[in-house]
């Protein structure tokens, strides 16, 4: 087995989740939309696998890993402890970078326990990865929760190819510089050869930030993206708008189980028009704004009553957080004020799903809707706007998205396009999907699609490993089961010469084979 020129693949969690059954744990594969894209890279490229399992270390969890159906990729969990989760990722991670990087700064708990912690988990990323990597190896780091690894990894003395990619937005200067640790976070960000952001605005609040916050950069241009340099390192940043396997949710949309279930949603609907919705319960989803819009639709227009039905799908999350259980009331609230107030004998205004759909049942839903409602008041990307293009077969649906969406940047031309904050606005937009004309539907429809399958989750990847310039060993393809490996944390070497000693030896036979990727 080729142990260089590998991808590894460094994110917050695993692609599976432990939980607890009877006295022991059960491990079960995610689906979350990470999952696919990174999965898919490692169906072409040797690597592994590091994060997070989300639980702390104990036999029994060890032995629930092992029970994970056979993958192509080698996974290695970095375990915290209860402490680490509250203060790393309850804390800095979503109670600090996610609000103020969506906007929402008023959300921020700026607690400065959580920012040591977060170095310290960091630093324990770091640590694993320089137990398994080699100078010739793609080092490719995801998301938020990660920005320090690179640092960590460059005091080690590892000269890998270390790439970032951002999934959530990056906010304005004015935003960002409420951050207490601005500049040590963007000098973190800027030890990594590659930093990928999802749209043309994150990359240009990422370049004033640097040139408002980092003395000794200098910025230039090249090609759609910039160079960073400093004194010791220039850094690369461009734009990556991540995707969804176009084919695969189209072909499985397409599939009979999935059209009779379309069929009969339909048919439950009565001829009446159906408003999609469907978000994970989080306050940057624009729940409440989407629920009063619909609300106003029915005030405004009554002639729409009974003629409509809006089917809101949210996805359970982050339920230990008070403010998001808050969240849920309020939701609950909204739904039961509107349907008190319109309801009848024959009509519900509004149906309210607090449970995750399986992945067939949200294709058809998809694909029965006449209407897509995706208004997040901030979001990376959104790959929702993009799944129900994909499963949209008769081309019949229209897709009302957020202006403040990634998505946006590439969906604008054929979407309505909403501010989800001018609640009248969005019940017109609504109201202008119902009453658009088929021909008008499908040629958008036509668009949409054809611009999500040819910037897929495959093109994404392409574009990023191109431009990080990876040179990657190809898979070959034989089964293999993933073999886990428990994290210890190192010593710093006082140099390199040591660090690759130890790796060459003992380290490399820990790991066994690697792969023959979210």
């Amino acid at each position: 087995m080729n142990l260089h020129n590998r991808l590894i693949v460094v994110s917050n969690r695993l692609p599976f989740l432990v939980e607890r059954s009877g006295d022991g744990y059960v491990a079960r594969l995610c689906s979350g939309v990470l999952v696919p894209a990174r999965r898919g890279v490692f169906r072409e490229y040797e690597g592994c696998w590091i994060g997070w399992p989300g639980i702390e270390y104990c036999p029994a969890v060890e032995d629930a890993l092992h029970s994970l159906p056979a993958e192509d990729f080698q996974m290695h969990p970095v375990f915290l402890s209860e402490k680490e989760r509250v203060q790393f990722y309850s804390g800095f991670s979503n109670e600090i970078v996610w609000p103020l990087f969506h906007d929402l700064q008023s959300q921020c708990n700026f607690d400065p326990s959580y920012w040591d912690s977060y170095v310290r988990v960091n630093q324990r990323f770091g640590d694993s990865i320089a137990k398994l990597a080699e100078d010739d190896d793609f080092v490719w780091v995801h998301d938020y929760h990660l920005t320090r690894v690179a640092a960590c990894l460059r005091e080690w003395g590892l000269h890998s190819t270390l790439a970032f990619f951002q999934h959530i937005p990056f906010p304005s200067p004015d935003i960002f510089e409420k951050l207490p640790w601005r500049e040590e976070f963007l000098t973190a960000m800027l030890d990594f050869d590659l930093v990928g952001l999802q749209t043309k605005r994150d990359l240009q609040n990422f370049a004033v930030c640097v040139e408002r916050f980092v003395s000794n950069a200098t910025l230039r241009e090249a090609g759609d993206g910039l160079i960073v340099d400093e004194p010791h390192r220039t850094t690369k940043v461009a734009s990556f708008p991540i995707s969804i396997d176009f084919e695969e949710f189209s072909s499985l949309a397409a599939t009979p189980e999935v059209a009779a279930m379309s069929e009969q949603i339909r048919a439950d609907m009565r001829g009446r028009a159906l408003v999609l919705g469907v978000d994970r319960l989080d306050y940057t989803k624009g729940l409440p704004e989407k629920l009063k819009a619909f609300g106003r639709l029915l005030a405004e227009f009554p002639e729409l009553r009974r003629k409509i039905t809006l089917l809101q799908v949210v996805v359970p999350s982050r339920q230990d957080i008070p403010k998001y259980r808050d969240l849920k009331l309020e939701i609950e609230r909204l739904v039961s004020e509107i349907n008190g107030r319109y309801t009848d004998s024959s009509w519900v205004p509004i149906y309210f799903m607090y449970r995750r759909l399986e992945r067939k049942e949200l294709l058809a839903h998809y694909r029965a809707a006449d209407v897509a409602l995706v208004t997040p008041l901030k979001d990376g990307m959104n790959l929702v706007a993009k799944e129900y293009c994909a499963a949209q077969l008769e081309q019949r649906g229209v897709l009302i998205l957020s202006e403040f969406a990634g998505a946006a940047s590439q969906l604008a031309g054929h979407a309505l396009i909403v501010n989800p904050n001018d609640i009248a606005g969005v019940a017109r937009a609504i109201r202008e999907a119902v009453a658009m004309k088929r021909g008008e539907r499908q040629s958008r429809m036509k668009n949409l699609r054809r611009t999500v399958q040819f910037s897929d989750v495959h093109e994404w990847c392409r574009a990023f490993l191109q431009e990080a310039g990876a040179k990657l060993v190809p898979r070959v393809a034989m089964p293999r089961k993933p073999r886990l490996a428990v994290m210890r944390r190192l010593s710093k070497p006082p140099a390199y010469s040591q660090f690759a000693r130890k790796v060459s030896t003992g380290i490399q036979a820990a790991t066994g084979k690697l792969l023959g990727k979210g």
